[in-house]
């Protein structure tokens, strides 16, 4: 894979750069963590040499001085949301985002519970904490958030959230998506610091936009496909413009935020430690850049994916139009096409030649390798094989698994599972192979290149089950699918 960005500087840069932040407020701040701390996928493939787990890696060059607090809105917890990533609730992604943290030694201090109106979803989350060993506080909603600054700057206000108990200089404030309440909790907790005599701060840390590239910057842009779904538009910030005479990139939620943000430090603390909302952040990534054609490449093909991925939602039943027009503008805009895609290519033109659902998968140094729908294996499965017997240096023609030991398989799926389809999907066929490689050396060989596939782009000419889709994504693979079903004829799909 071509590299366009330092991953080593980068974490030495940004935990140096958080340290002089912790020092400028008197050894406390309060850091609101933007986006995933870890498994930031969308960092990695617009920043290739960004590592998912950098972001991660840098504070525990910080750990000794660090820790945790992670927060989730009451009413999230009521209506059960889920993270699309990851299938699981956010209730259930804070337990997992502490055992995270602590298998890798950040000590994590406290959840904060925000937005509470006494739901009774949310108390019964709290004494699961409780019975956890795990601190909890509540937040409550504030009548006027976030306009009416008197009132949330009062005992009514702030002044009625629980104080958050910490110990360290650098406090984390994170949580299972957007929307918790990060922000809330750590300008709560400078109102507090601040009654108690104690010289506190707050800083941001977003990955993208990335303030110091262009507006209109690739990378920048493909932050917008990926947030196209929240209303998020990239803008120059007007403040820093106007303080320092100089461009810098944020987003309209922060730059619409800031005036009443400032006026809320001018409160709390007398006068606004910032100029700008980009003042606020402490985003290094901008400056790691090593090679700005690859970046810009990458973008361009994170831009479509997020496409792909929209239209198939909207195949699926998801009202998702919207989303889509925002995409069609940023396609336009990034001037590319599906067709600048190689893999969506390769797949249509192996599907129209079968006459039958194909796929490809290209790897890293250019070569495309498909795979067609056979009475056997799906085109998925079929490209996973013939995409390992490549990168193995196998013949293509030899068979790493025998039709012999797939019958059986069949045979198990459709007359004792309910399956109708006999083929198998890509799981299936990798644990035939990894039977195979027992007493086979070509399927054992086959077998090990299975860690070459992270990263490389597939396609497929039908939309895939999910048992496919996340089979790929464990893999590594960045899937993409036409929006359309191997049997247009049928009104239900199981996905």
């Amino acid at each position: 894979m071509k590299i366009g960005f330092d991953n080593e500087q980068y974490v030495k840069m940004q935990s140096e750069h958080i340290k002089e932040r912790i020092a400028k407020f008197g050894n406390k701040l309060y850091l609101e963590f933007g986006g995933k701390l870890f498994d930031d996928l969308h960092a990695s493939r617009v920043l290739p040499g960004f590592q998912p787990d950098s972001k991660l890696k840098m504070l525990l060059q910080l750990k000794e001085q660090a820790e945790v607090v992670i927060v989730i809105s009451a009413d999230d917890i009521d209506s059960n949301k889920v993270r699309g990533d990851l299938g699981i609730t956010y209730e259930q992604d804070v337990l997992r985002l502490i055992d995270v943290f602590q298998s890798v030694g950040l000590y994590v201090g406290s959840v904060v519970i925000n937005k509470f109106t006494g739901q009774r979803s949310a108390i019964s989350f709290r004494q699961r904490l409780k019975s956890l060993g795990i601190r909890s506080y509540l937040h409550y909603k504030i009548p006027g958030y976030p306009s009416d600054i008197a009132a949330i700057v009062s005992e009514e206000g702030y002044g009625r959230n629980e104080y958050i108990e910490t110990k360290n200089p650098l406090v984390i404030v994170t949580a299972p998506g957007p929307g918790s309440g990060k922000m809330a909790a750590c300008l709560s907790q400078l109102y507090h610091e601040h009654r108690r005599g104690i010289q506190a701060g707050y800083a941001k840390f977003e990955t993208f936009p990335i303030w110091n590239l262009p507006l209109k910057h690739p990378v920048n842009m493909a932050y917008e496909a990926a947030t196209a779904d929240l209303n998020d538009v990239n803008m120059i910030d007007p403040f820093h413009l106007e303080a320092y005479g100089t461009t810098a990139v944020n987003y309209n939620r922060d730059v619409e935020v800031f005036p009443v943000l400032n006026a809320i430090f001018e409160q709390i603390l007398g006068e606004s430690p910032y100029k700008s909302p980009t003042d606020m952040g402490v985003n290094m990534a901008g400056k790691c850049i090593i090679d700005d054609d690859v970046c810009q490449e990458a973008s361009y093909q994170e831009i479509i994916r997020r496409y792909y991925q929209t239209v198939c939602d909207i195949k699926r039943g998801k009202d998702a139009n919207n989303t889509l027009y925002k995409l069609e503008l940023l396609m336009k805009q990034a001037n590319v096409t599906e067709a600048d895609r190689e893999v969506v290519n390769a797949a249509l033109d192996r599907e129209t030649a079968t006459g039958h659902p194909a796929a490809a998968i290209a790897l890293p140094e250019g070569t495309i390798v498909t795979g067609k729908t056979t009475d056997l294996l799906g085109a998925s499965a079929a490209v996973l094989l013939n995409t390992l017997k490549v990168l193995g240096g196998i013949d293509h023609e030899l068979h790493l698994v025998s039709p012999s030991a797939i019958e059986p398989i069949q045979a198990l799926k459709t007359k004792y599972l309910g399956s109708k389809n006999p083929r198998l999907h890509t799981d299936e066929i990798l644990i035939a192979l990894s039977i195979s490689a027992a007493t086979d050396e070509n399927a054992s060989l086959a077998l090990a290149q299975i860690p070459k596939l992270k990263n490389c782009e597939a396609h497929s000419s039908v939309l895939l089950s999910s048992v496919d889709e996340q089979t790929f994504k464990r893999l590594g693979l960045r899937l993409t699918c036409e929006p359309k079903y191997e049997s247009e004829e049928k009104i239900y799909h199981k996905h």
